[in-house]
């Protein structure tokens, strides 16, 4: 369950930069890593759900960064 807890403990650093405003650059790089993690949970637990809610957060994670590439590029 170590994996699980990484995840956990990765969406409260999350959280925790929501609520100070940090830098999007910053919170793009923790949702990286998030990604990473919930894929190893998911090898480790081996359940459909967790396959099926790693795959979405790896697309939303996908359009994010499209979308923060945009950004850039219109600065």
């Amino acid at each position: 369950m170590d994996e699980a807890r990484q995840v956990l403990e990765r969406l409260e650093r999350i959280r925790q930069l929501d609520r100070e405003s940090a830098p999007p650059a910053l919170v793009l790089d923790e949702l990286r890593a998030l990604v990473g993690e919930a894929e190893r949970w998911t090898s480790a637990e081996g359940d459909a759900r967790a396959r099926a809610a790693t795959l979405e957060l790896a697309e939303l994670m996908t359009r994010v960064e499209e979308v923060n590439r945009e950004t850039v590029l219109a600065e």
